[in-house]
């Protein structure tokens, strides 16, 4: 699964870790994070992420 990351703060969405804290289950792809997910660093919007290389 493709790893996306926060071009405000750096964080790094990882699917296999998902965002527990946030109710993202582990094994969640980036697309299917609900739209108003925000970056649990920073608070920036699911938007703000890229693609990482």
């Amino acid at each position: 699964m493709k790893k996306y990351v926060c071009t405000i703060c750096g964080y790094v969405y990882d699917p296999e870790k998902g965002d527990p804290d946030s109710g993202i289950e582990p094994g969640t792809a980036f697309e299917d994070i609900p739209e108003d997910w925000v970056c649990p660093v920073c608070g920036a919007a699911k938007e703000d992420f890229e693609l990482q290389e």
